[in-house]
């Protein structure tokens, strides 16, 4: 069984007649199944108001899909989010009686260069995304695995329930898993996928755990679920700074912003900026503890950026 998770950057409601409508919040998510094959669809329902859903949307997808309306800021600013998060696969829609002409300056350098252009159709749209999950053949770690939470709630009769995304490794039912940032440990009581039964999950895997031993007062988004001991848990990160080039203004010491990984999004200030002729190194402090593996990229965002509030992002060594 595999599936692929896509971020829909569109008008709300786009991926309605694409999947299923399930959980809604300031993220909405749709399911797509046929057989074994599923896909799972994000929308960021509380963008633009806020920047952190787009950011979760593309954080925890595979590829993207965009809906062009018209060309414009809002437009700019989810292409550079996409482009921050690494999203280097995708699809787009042009609507409006805009043409590919129009859009190619705007794309050039990033991410969304290498999209697809598609029809729009929801039919094609669906049979194309899962001829993609069909096709999908992730190389899986069979190492202990990690589960960014997004919701979460309390189900009579059962307890705690979590919904998430396997970042990377195996889960499997009857697991130990470390409930992070806190102290608390979760035994994995079931995993459900797209509403099936399962003995385990695998990385790119969309997953409800039922959970014993905690409560969803010890659960907020962003906890991480594993019993990985290699993974990390951060007050302060440095790495090498990787600014996009629309960004303009210079990073400072003192200067406060938002850094995200998985499903956190966290306040951050700069402690220190070494800059040389081919890197910009950098050291922040956290307001609160970020969970990350040792390698990996965390996205810069600055929220008084004005139309662009994404500045680029962080490779940890």
């Amino acid at each position: 069984m595999a599936n692929i998770n896509v971020a829909v950057i569109a008008p709300n409601d786009y991926a309605k007649d694409i999947g299923k409508k399930g959980t809604v919040s300031d993220i909405t998510l749709y399911d797509i199944k046929q057989d074994s094959d599923t896909v799972t669809l994000m929308e960021p329902t509380g963008y633009p108001d806020r920047l952190a859903p787009l950011f979760y949307c593309a954080s925890m997808s595979d590829r993207a899909l965009v809906v062009i309306d018209a060309i414009d800021a809002r437009l700019g600013e989810c292409m550079v989010m996409l482009h921050c998060a690494g999203i280097d696969k995708g699809y787009i829609v042009l609507r409006n009686y805009i043409v590919p002409e129009q859009l190619s300056p705007l794309i050039k350098g990033t991410v969304m260069e290498n999209y697809d252009i598609i029809e729009d159709d929801a039919v094609t749209i669906r049979e194309m995304l899962l001829e993609v999950a069909r096709g999908a053949d992730y190389e899986v770690d069979n190492i202990p695995g990690a589960v960014s939470v997004d919701h979460f709630f309390h189900v009579k009769g059962v307890g705690a329930v979590i919904l998430g995304s396997v970042t990377y490794g195996v889960v499997r039912k009857h697991d130990l898993l470390n409930v992070l940032p806190t102290k608390h440990t979760a035994q994995v009581r079931s995993i459900q996928k797209h509403d099936d039964n399962f003995d385990e999950a695998v990385a790119g895997d969309r997953v409800g755990l039922a959970l014993k031993n905690v409560t969803v007062d010890d659960l907020d988004r962003g906890v991480v679920l594993t019993a990985d001991p290699d993974i990390k848990i951060s007050m302060e990160i440095s790495g090498t700074a990787e600014m996009v080039s629309f960004w303009k203004h210079p990073l400072k010491e003192g200067m406060v912003l938002h850094i995200g990984h998985w499903m956190q999004f966290v306040p951050a200030r700069i402690k220190s900026v070494e800059c040389d002729s081919e890197c910009i190194n950098v050291t922040m402090s956290l307001d609160k503890p970020i969970i990350h593996p040792a390698t990996g990229r965390i996205v810069m965002m600055y929220l008084d950026g004005g139309k662009l509030r994404v500045m680029g992002w962080i490779s940890l060594a």
